[in-house]
């Protein structure tokens, strides 16, 4: 079990001096200045020693970035305790780790997919968490940008179990995280078993926290349309009940108008549009053996495929 397995943080992924650090317009990019044990090891590919790097043994939620270059690379969520002696983790954010055979012919390198700078190594096989990977990484490779407390960059939607609209969401670029969980109802801290039974008036959905640099609200509400059968009311597929009520639960005056144009889009194409606009109200994290339910038991969604409507 990963010591932060179901723990899933709510924030935003900052990029510090991004537009300093990265121009994808320019052919010379501008890096963050490196001490001489920071160069040791991000450019000439040494290794800190063991037990002594500030990440080992951090247990804060928020994003791990690159030292020589900001571009977030892990985050807490995937963060375990392996008691290797470096910051380990099972799972880099889509896209940010680059792997390569190392000088020595028997371990694979990794670096950052943007600057190249030296991360580490990366091991399979060991059997230490589910995902059966550990990104064994320096800690001097390594900068932290804690959780926002603002969560502006958080999308809530229902569209029946959220087993499958989690699995879609996850599978998306630019969302950092898919989490299930309640919202919509009246009843405090409810169980699986209080809203299964349609005692508590919550609507079974799924947090989504997403990269503003590489998705936005309105590709993430569109893919929502696109995932589960907007034109039945209270059921999808063959759940039935309120509680698989298709629902987007607007955080703000942006996002609430970008969901009526796209409904009016849809109703203009001629769908029956029942899914309901509601303000976001308290998230309650559903029970762990709830999260990441596919990609833990094989197999893909049951209730939802994704179509083409707009």
């Amino acid at each position: 079990m990963k010591l932060f397995g179901y723990f899933r943080f709510t924030f935003l992924i900052l990029f510090i001096q991004a537009t300093s650090c990265q121009n994808s317009n320019t052919e010379t990019m501008s890096y963050n200045k490196l001490n001489s044990e920071e160069e040791r090891v991000i450019i000439n590919k040494g290794t800190e020693r063991p037990f002594v790097g500030i990440y080992t043994d951090h247990k804060e939620s928020g994003v791990y970035l690159c030292k020589q270059c900001d571009q977030p690379l892990f985050t807490s969520n995937d963060k375990f305790e392996s008691s290797c002696g470096w910051p380990s983790f099972d799972d880099q954010i889509e896209g940010a780790v680059k792997m390569i055979p190392d000088a020595d012919g028997h371990r694979t390198e990794i670096v950052c997919s943007n600057c190249g700078g030296h991360l580490g190594h990366i091991f399979y096989g060991e059997g230490l968490t589910e995902k059966d990977a550990r990104y064994c990484v320096n800690s001097i490779s390594l900068n932290f940008t804690p959780a926002s407390e603002a969560e502006k960059n958080v999308a809530y939607f229902a569209a029946g179990c959220f087993w499958g609209v989690e699995y879609y969401f996850q599978k998306t670029k630019g969302v950092i995280s898919a989490t299930s969980g309640y919202m919509g109802g009246t009843k405090e801290k409810p169980t699986y078993e209080d809203v299964s039974m349609g005692r508590s008036g919550h609507a079974e959905t799924v947090k989504v926290v997403y990269d503003p640099t590489l998705t936005d609200f309105e590709a993430l509400c569109r893919l929502f349309f696109e995932i589960h059968d907007f034109t039945q009311k209270n059921r999808q597929g063959p759940d039935v009940g309120t509680q698989y009520r298709s629902v987007i639960f607007y955080t703000d005056s942006h996002q609430k108008s970008v969901a009526e144009a796209l409904m009016l889009l849809l109703k203009e194409k001629g769908y029956k549009v029942t899914t309901e606009l509601e303000a976001a109200k308290k998230f309650w994290e559903a029970e762990g053996y709830h999260q990441e339910y596919y990609f833990k038991k094989g197999g893909v969604p049951y209730c939802h495929i994704k179509r083409e409507v707009f």
